[in-house]
């Protein structure tokens, strides 16, 4: 057997690191591409892009119509009032749609919130492209207020025949520490 040292306890820290580093890397190298691999294989968690999307001259499908599901959930703790104003919608690919999610803070203290999309089925999240959304920025809400957060979008002409619904989800998140903390940073 071949030692590392004269120092049985130095042999056992080096492996001791050596796996914990190994760990790290499997954790931060193979494990976020896994994820995405399984999540597209099993058409969970379709994740849209953070990014305004900039339309182009494509025309309207007439002929085609896609239904759009809405769906708003807080995350634990979260104790604003969130729902989609329509929680269904017909549209056809191609043409440009909106809608309006609204939110009520019921503390008295101001909040800051931030909305986390998903796409059902996965594969569809390709092609639904968000123009303007709420979900891009932090929200901040004054407490006992009320707001309309908007949501510009475009259903690609491109997407695949057999799917015909669409279901966007939006899990808000109480992100005021977070937000206090950046600007306290500043």
């Amino acid at each position: 057997m071949l030692r590392l040292s004269a120092n049985p306890a130095v042999d056992t820290a080096t492996k001791l690191v050596v796996v914990a580093v190994a760990m790290f890397a499997f954790v931060f190298v193979v494990m976020v591409p896994l994820y995405n691999v399984l999540c597209d294989a099993l058409g969970i968690n379709g994740k849209t892009s953070g990014q305004a999307y900039t339309a182009v001259q494509a025309g309207v499908d007439e002929n085609r119509e896609v239904t759009i599901q809405f769906v708003a959930t807080n995350n634990a703790g979260m104790p604003w009032e969130f729902r989609p104003e329509k929680t269904m919608m017909t549209v056809n690919p191609g043409a440009s749609n909106d809608t309006v999610f609204l939110a009520r803070n019921p503390l008295p203290q101001a909040m800051v919130a931030q909305a986390i999309p998903s796409v059902s089925p996965s594969r569809a999240a390709e092609y639904f492209h968000k123009t303007e959304c709420f979900c891009f920025n932090q929200q901040p809400l004054d407490g006992r207020s009320s707001a309309e957060m908007p949501l510009q979008f475009i259903i690609d002409r491109e997407l695949p025949k057999d799917i015909s619904t669409i279901t966007l989800s939006y899990t808000l998140f109480d992100v005021t520490e977070m937000a206090q903390g950046a600007v306290a940073a500043r």
